[in-house]
Formats: structure tokens, sequence, C-alpha cells
């Protein structure tokens, strides 16, 4: 009698094992590389796996993640983090070349992990038969924090580029087309596929780019507070424990809350260190790379309904609901919606193939509404993973299944196709191409 065995995949890396799971395969706890602390990522000899379900950076995970359920449900924090999965479509081969979509995840660079239960792309994998890479990176002091004493910055996009390396050396093995990847990032994971689109050896890694509500209006002039912030965290020791260097993160926060909005997400890029270009070169580096990679940007009708808490006149009891929904106009428009408006015709203008969308599913019963983040659970749909999500309201399985059905639709397209456009169901999603911003003519 024969037995099914779980399929294995010689790469030019090894040969890695995956598991069946349904109508999809998954390749899971790939070391991508290896990294001392503070230091740049090199890459790993051989097939590496790890056979812990998920990985994460060590992180402060704190009361916030029960708005998105239970993200860390049978996750392990370990400072040795470089991990990616390969999902793919039961059957695909070497050779079928199938979509790509590497997943960056959000988490204002302090939390979350590429393999979270809530990340399951099983769904987006099977109805659109697309290989989907979820990818784990550093995170907070470990991986954004700066260049004093020593310390590298932007150690977390040097790991998304080292994983984008290995993608593109090893994905035609699971039946991926390495000339078709879509890398696709929700906040933070929007605002690093940006600079991705910007970094020194990018060149080639992907051929299209979702950005999906990336703080891009407080991505500027931010030096002042990156010094700040080196300076309150200290003098970390390379040989201190991940405990004693997760004690600096709330100074950093502190240290943070002077600067305004940009306060809200401390760790982040920093312009003019490796990879990145100076903050006065990086718009000349996206002209340049425009016409190189499709781009689908944009945001959720009610972004910073999510960040009101934070704001001690808008939680108290009496807060006006006319004064609640007024600053999370004000707050979507200038931390995500304006930025998005800019970097997307900025890009149009230099020729590059653009659209943008608008998210406008708001789920029954949520005072959030159409939230930051609200396109998780619809790109993800796993209601294990994400029930008792408060963003979720109180809406049913079937009407998450419904709105997620156009998204799904929408993303595959894109990363088969470079079009988006047009949105099966405009209340749910609003897709638009992007045209250049039109020169006013010179008076006579």
């Amino acid at each position: 009698m024969l037995q099914r065995t779980d399929p294995e995949f010689s790469t030019p890396a090894g040969t890695y094992a995956g598991a069946r799971r349904g109508d999809v395969v998954r390749v899971g706890g790939i070391v991508y590389a290896r990294a001392q602390r503070f230091r740049p990522p090199v890459p790993v000899a051989g097939a590496v796996q790890d056979p812990r379900p998920a990985v994460a950076c060590v992180q402060r995970v704190d009361a916030t993640a029960q708005l998105f359920g239970r993200p860390y449900e049978g996750v392990e924090f370990d400072e040795d983090c470089h991990r990616l999965s390969v999902t793919l479509p039961a059957g695909a081969a070497a050779g079928d070349g199938l979509p790509v979509m590497v997943w960056i995840h959000g988490g204002a660079y302090v939390t979350g992990g590429g393999d979270l239960p809530i990340y399951d792309p099983a769904l987006l994998v099977a109805e659109h038969r697309v290989v989907v890479v979820n990818v784990t990176y550093r995170l907070g002091v470990l991986g954004y924090l700066g260049a004093a004493g020593g310390r590298p910055a932007n150690l977390g996009l040097l790991d998304q580029l080292a994983a984008l390396r290995w993608v593109r050396e090893n994905v035609a093995a699971f039946g991926g087309d390495p000339d078709a990847v879509t890398v696709f990032g929700e906040s933070a994971g929007g605002d690093a596929v940006a600079h991705l689109l910007a970094s020194d050896g990018s060149e080639g890694l992907f051929r299209r780019a979702v950005v999906q509500s990336a703080p891009l209006g407080i991505r500027r002039n931010r030096r002042r507070m990156g010094a700040a912030l080196d300076r309150a965290a200290g003098d970390l020791a390379a040989d201190a424990t991940a405990e004693e260097l997760l004690a600096a993160e709330p100074l950093v926060l502190a240290a943070a809350r002077r600067f305004g909005l940009r306060g809200g997400m401390p760790f982040a890029t920093r312009y003019g260190q490796v990879p990145l270009p100076a903050e006065r070169e990086v718009e000349a580096r996206w002209r340049r790379v425009a016409p190189q990679v499709d781009v689908l940007v944009g945001t959720t009708a009610q972004e910073a309904s999510l960040f009101l808490d934070a704001v001690p006149a808008l939680r108290a009891p009496g807060a006006a609901r006319s004064l609640r929904r007024a600053a999370t106009a004000v707050g979507t428009h200038l931390v995500f919606r304006r930025g998005a408006r800019q970097f997307a015709q900025l890009l149009a203008g230099a020729g590059g193939r653009v659209e943008g969308y608008e998210l406008r599913w708001a789920p029954r019963g949520s005072e959030l509404g159409a939230t930051h983040g609200i396109e998780l659970p619809l790109l993800f749909e796993n209601p294990a993973g994400w029930r008792g999500a408060t963003v979720l309201g109180e809406a049913s399985d079937e009407e998450v299944a419904r709105a997620g059905r156009v998204l799904r639709q929408v993303w595959a397209r894109f990363a088969r196709t470079g079009e988006a456009g047009p949105s099966p169901d405009p209340e749910v999603l609003r897709v638009w191409p992007v045209s250049a911003p039109r020169r006013a003519g010179r008076r006579s």
C-alpha cells in the first residue's frame, strides 16, 4: 500500500521539507540568514530549517495585541529570528512560474512577526494559485535603533533585503517565478516596502510593490529625533541579555513623545545609513526606480481611529463622538492619506505605473470602522486566529469572507498582471489609476 509523504524541494541552497495542509503546502522555518547582534545579516550555507512552528524577534507585547485576536498563539520569541516560510498550492512544482508575493509584517518596527497565525496565507494561495513568502526580521533596539556607539542602523531593512535575495535565488524550486515577485506590507511593513524601493541592492529583487497604510506622513525630518532616541537608549552592550535590551525601549518611546506625530513611530528606517540614500536624495531615487516597479499604494478610510485611545482627551468617558470622528479624519489625512497620495504622484510623475486604493469596509458593530489594519483579516482570512479581534466588531465569518474575497482578488490580480483595478465591489474597496500631476502652465 502506497503511503503519502510530505513533499521535499530541491533548491540551489539545498533541500527543504514541506508539509501538506489541505490545498496548500507550507515550507516553514527556513533560515535565510544569520547575524551577530548589531551586525548586518550574512547568508546561511546550505538548507537550514527551524522545527518550531513560528519564531518572532524578541519584543514587548502589550495589551493592544488583543485588538487583532490571538496573534502570538504558538509563537516563540528569539533574537535569532531570521526566518521565512513559503506557502504554495498543493501540486505546484518547479517550472510552474507562479506569481510570488513576499509579506513584510507591520507593528511599528517593534512588534509582530512574519509567521504569526493571523498571517496565514493559505486561502490567498489556494484561491489564486500564488506563492506567498512570509518574512520575519529584527525589530526595535535590535533592528531599528540607530548608528550611535557603532551600531549600524536599518538592520531590519537589511534583513528584508537578505530574505528577498534568498527568494530570488530559490523560489523557482517551489513553483514561483523569480521575475514576478511582489513585495507587500502593511503599516511599518508598508513603510519598509516604500524604502526597499529606494534601497541600494534592491534592483531586480521584485517587480511589483504594495504599500498598505504606510505612515508616510511622518517619514521626513526625523534626524533630530533619531539622535535623541540614540541618547535615550544609551550604551547597549553587545553582550547584554535580551531582557536588558528590551528595557531600553520604554526610554526610547518616552524620549520620542516630544516630537509630536513623528514620535508615534520612533523606531524606523534612517536616511543616509546603509542601504538608504540621504533624505534629500530619496525622492530622486524613487523617481529613478519608478518605471521599473509597478506600485499599488493606499489606505483604509479611517486609519487613525485605532490610535485615538493614546490621546487622553479622546479616551475620556465624556469624549464626544463628533470629536473622535474629527480626530480620526485629521490623523488619517496627516499621517497616512496625504503621504500615500504624494508618494503615488511622485512615482507616476516619473513614469511609473501606479494605482491608488482606499479600503472602505467597516465591520458591523465596530466603533473603529475601516481602521488601521482592517485589511489583515481579509487578506489572511483565518477565523481561528482572528476570533475575538476587536477590530472586527460583530462581523460574522461570512461577512469577513465576503469582503476578503474582494481584497484577495485585487491583490492577486496585481501580483499576476501589475494591474489591480477595477474593484469587484467599490463599497468594499476603491481602486483607481494614479496620473502624473499636472504642471501649472507658464504665464505669458
